[in-house]
């Protein structure tokens, strides 16, 4: 085990910062690709139920699965980052604390979650922008979402500090094992020549799908296998560790947040509008496309993040700055690419789930407004995590909030009254451009307050 200690140190610590990361970046983002099988997997068979208002349900659903991201995120993110500063400064007990402390942490919100979810799931669908029609399997998809939360939660934690130790093998073995499993299960729970349960089978088999990832993680770190340890003698939960968990988390998870808030005021301003139902179901074929990209983007920061947190908790100023100038060339070229992509395949894309002509020339629109300037997403995301790892949570904070928060948000309301659907297309490209004027601004004073806290550290 001390040599899997000393390739992980040698990875994050002494790899030239660019192949550290790429290194880190691959795994991540494939198991990350094989997350979003699930949802597009669910999408395609849902599509082949022949079901407008099948799909329809499904895509209001999406901004429930956005708030579950972004409340896995708040603690996996944020001991990620906490549990790397510490192996970077050599305190692996404090690592194994700190991990321990938050699966723990995220085995009783994943109950909570799943209890009240349950018990509330009407009025949260109502809230989402279900009508009356498409009500009932929206209720059946997002109850086996819930369920998940069980073991979406922990398997997230455990997920994101393997990749902060650099064991990114079993993150990926986990999660594109699950992935698979649910391309097979879909179809045995989905029709009519196996169980039969439609849209609610689609859900139930993610469910399974994800707590067979679970276990995989659990296995891997209750056989001793990791080099950050999960054992109840470090489950040591105190306010002082959670603050400072969260206030690290926290920004990442409120990308997420302000993602789902949104999705559910686009599903809102469409109800007035001819074709509804047509336009809510496009939205959604594009949301779960779109957030394709946001893994890609994602699993590119995940390699970053660890490196990055490692050099800044090692006072290594040449390599944090080092790891700083890729990341952010990276995202930026990635989000031209997969803007890029999007653009150009538009129809094939939306085709792929739904061949209703009104349904795919709506989604064809809404997919090229998304991403016309999605370089804005790999910027904000890119700052946002640099932001947290040099402990500047509040201003990370204000970061994740400002592209699909306090920008889009005054778009989305406004633009629909006045253009219609041609006010929804707008508002994303909107909010992208102020996005990147803002964190173009802020790249000079990061480098700085990051300089003078590596400095302060290493007097």
């Amino acid at each position: 085990m001390a040599n899997k200690s000393n390739q992980s140190a040698s990875l994050l610590g002494s790899m030239q910062p660019s192949k550290a990361i790429v290194k880190l970046a691959l795994p991540a983002t494939l198991a990350l690709l094989a997350k979003a099988v699930y949802n597009i997997v669910d999408t395609a068979y849902i599509g082949m139920l022949g079901s407008d208002i099948a799909l329809t349900a499904v895509g209001i659903t999406v901004p429930l699965l956005l708030i579950m991201v972004s409340i896995e995120n708040i603690f996996a993110a944020g001991a990620a980052v906490l549990a790397g500063r510490q192996l970077g400064a050599k305190d692996m007990e404090g690592a194994s604390r700190t991990v321990t402390t938050i699966v723990g942490i995220s085995i009783g919100i994943g109950i909570f979650l799943c209890v009240g979810g349950i018990l509330f799931i009407e009025p949260l669908m109502r809230a989402f922008g279900a009508s009356d029609a498409s009500l009932p399997l929206a209720k059946d998809y997002a109850f086996w979402m819930f369920v998940a939360a069980l073991a979406n939660l922990p398997a997230q934690s455990m997920n994101c500090t393997a990749r902060a130790e650099s064991s990114v093998k079993i993150s990926s073995i986990a999660v594109i094992t699950g992935a698979l499993l649910n391309v097979i299960l879909d179809p045995i729970f989905m029709f009519d020549w196996g169980l039969n349960m439609g849209v609610e089978g689609a859900s139930l088999a993610t469910t399974i799908s994800q707590f067979v990832t679970f276990f995989i993680l659990a296995w891997f770190y209750l056989s001793g296998r990791s080099v950050i340890k999960i054992h109840i003698r470090a489950f040591h939960p105190s306010w002082k560790l959670i603050k400072t968990v969260a206030a690290i988390g926290i920004p990442t998870a409120v990308i997420q947040i302000c993602l789902s808030v949104a999705s559910s005021l686009t599903n809102i301003a469409a109800k007035p509008l001819p074709d509804a139902d047509e336009i809510i179901a496009a939205y959604g074929v594009v949301q779960r496309l779109i957030l394709i990209g946001c893994y890609v983007v994602m699993g590119f920061m995940q390699g970053y993040q660890p490196v990055a947190s490692y050099a800044f908790g090692a006072k290594d100023e040449k390599r944090f700055h080092q790891s700083v100038r890729f990341a952010l060339k990276g995202s930026l070229l990635l989000t031209v690419l997969v803007a890029a992509a999007y653009i150009l395949l538009a129809q094939p894309l939306i085709l792929l789930f739904n061949s209703n002509p009104v349904i795919v020339e709506y989604g064809q629109k809404l997919l090229t407004s998304q991403v016309a300037l999605y370089p804005a997403f790999g910027l904000c995301y890119m700052m946002t995590i640099t932001f947290q790892t040099i402990g500047e949570a509040k201003y990370g904070l204000f970061l994740s909030m400002i592209r699909q928060g306090l920008f889009y948000i005054p778009f989305i309301l406004i633009l629909p009254e006045m253009f219609g659907i041609t006010g929804i297309y707008y508002s994303q490209p909107a909010a992208d451009l102020l996005t990147i004027s803002v964190c173009l601004c802020s790249i000079k004073p990061m480098k700085r307050i990051a300089s003078q806290r590596i400095g302060e550290k290493t007097a």
